[in-house]
C-alpha cells in the first residue's frame, strides 16, 4: 500500500536539525558516488505556467524519488514520490511544499556549516518569504548567531517576518531599511527572492562573508551583481549541470570569464572531504542553490519512516488485484 502524507503531516515529523542531518548524510553519499541525481527539466505550458521534474537515486540505501511540481496562474504545487528499489513499491506519496522549503533551507545550513566562518555571528537576510524563513533557521542550527538583519520591500511583511523569527529563535532579529544595511558587516548573507535583478552588491559585502543564494533559478534572472561574483573566492553549487542551465548568477556573473567554471566545485564533493572549503577568514565564499531531488530524496526517506513509527497518512491501494 502507497502512504499518502500531507502537509501537515509533514510539518509534525520534520524538523530542521532533521532535514540538516538528512541533506549532510546524502550529500556525502553523492560525494562519494553513491547516489545518483537527474537535474530539474522543464515544460513551459501555452500561454503561462510550467511543469517541472527531477529525480534521484540512494544506491546504497535502496530508494527513488522524483520530485514534480506545477507553477500556474502564481501557485506552486509540489508532489514528491518515494519508491523502494527491491520491490518496485510506490511507498509514499507526499505533498511537498513544506518539505521543499525545509530541504532548502537545510542545504544552506549544510553550507553555511562547512563554509562559514567558524566564529560567524552577524547574519543578513533579504527576502520575507517562507524559504528566507527557513534559510534563518538553517545558519542559526549551525552558527550561534548573535545579530540578524532582514531586508524586504513591504515594509509591514519584513516587520512582521521579524517579530515571527525572533519568537521562533528566541534572539532579537532585526528590520533593515534597505539590503545594503542588511548586508553590511554580516558573516553570513542569505538571499531568497523572487528578484531578476541584483538585489546584493559586491561593494557592500564585508571580508570573510559567507552567501548563500537560493533565488534567481533562471538563466536570466540574478541576486548577486558582478563585484559579488568577482569577490567569491570559493564558489560551490549543487550541480554544476543544473547550474549551468539556470544559475543566473553565475551564468551572467561569468560573462567576461567562462573559465572561471572551472573553480566552480559541488558541495557534495566538499561535505565529502574531496574538495576544500574557506582557506581563510578573510576569503569571500558563495553557494549557489538551485535545489537538487536528492536533497529530496534525503528528507523524503525520513518523513516516510517517522509517518510509519507515528501512525500518520492514509493508505492508498495502487495496482491492487
Amino acid at each position: 500500500m502507497t502512504l499518502h502524507i500531507g502537509e501537515a503531516e509533514v510539518q509534525m515529523v520534520l524538523s530542521m536539525p532533521l532535514a540538516i542531518e538528512a541533506v549532510e548524510e546524502i550529500s556525502r553519499r553523492q560525494g562519494n558516488g553513491e547516489v545518483l541525481v537527474h537535474a530539474r527539466r522543464r515544460f513551459e505550458f501555452a500561454g503561462s505556467g510550467f511543469f517541472h521534474y527531477m529525480a534521484a537515486a540512494d544506491m546504497p540505501a535502496g530508494f527513488v524519488a522524483t520530485k514534480q511540481y506545477t507553477y500556474v496562474r502564481g501557485k506552486l504545487r509540489f508532489v514528491v514520490m518515494l519508491f523502494e528499489m527491491a520491490t518496485g513499491e510506490l511507498l509514499s506519496l507526499i505533498e511537498a511544499d513544506y518539505m521543499g522549503q525545509m530541504r532548502t533551507g537545510a542545504a544552506s545550513g549544510v553550507a553555511t556549516k562547512f563554509l562559514a566562518r567558524h566564529d560567524a555571528s552577524r547574519a543578513a537576510i533579504i527576502g520575507t518569504g517562507g524559504q528566507a524563513k527557513t534559510q534563518l533557521e538553517a545558519i542559526a542550527a549551525v552558527r550561534k548567531l548573535r545579530s540578524v538583519r532582514v531586508y524586504g520591500r513591504d515594509v509591514a511583511r519584513r516587520d512582521s517576518f521579524c517579530r515571527e523569527m525572533s519568537a521562533t529563535l528566541g534572539f532579537h532579529v532585526e528590520s533593515a531599511a534597505s539590503a545594503a544595511e542588511a548586508v553590511r558587516d554580516a558573516q553570513i548573507v542569505c538571499t531568497a527572492t523572487t528578484a531578476s535583478r541584483p538585489v546584493i552588491s559586491g561593494a557592500d559585502l564585508a571580508a570573510g562573508a559567507h552567501i548563500n543564494a537560493i533565488g534567481a533559478n533562471h538563466a536570466h534572472k540574478r541576486e548577486l551583481d558582478d563585484a559579488a561574483i568577482a569577490k567569491a573566492g570559493a564558489i560551490f553549487v549543487d550541480s554544476l549541470e543544473q547550474s549551468k542551465q539556470e544559475a543566473g548568477d553565475l551564468i551572467l556573473g561569468f560573462h567576461n570569464d567562462a573559465t572561471r567554471w572551472n573553480g566552480v566545485k559541488e558541495l557534495a564533493e566538499l561535505v565529502a572531504g574531496k574538495e576544500a572549503g574557506r582557506t581563510n577568514d578573510s576569503q569571500i565564499t558563495l553557494f549557489k542553490s538551485n535545489g537538487i531531488a536528492s536533497w529530496d530524496l534525503a528528507v523524503a526517506m525520513k518523513v516516510y519512516a517517522l509517518a510509519r513509527k507515528q501512525n500518520l497518512g492514509t493508505a492508498m491501494p495502487f495496482w491492487n488485484t
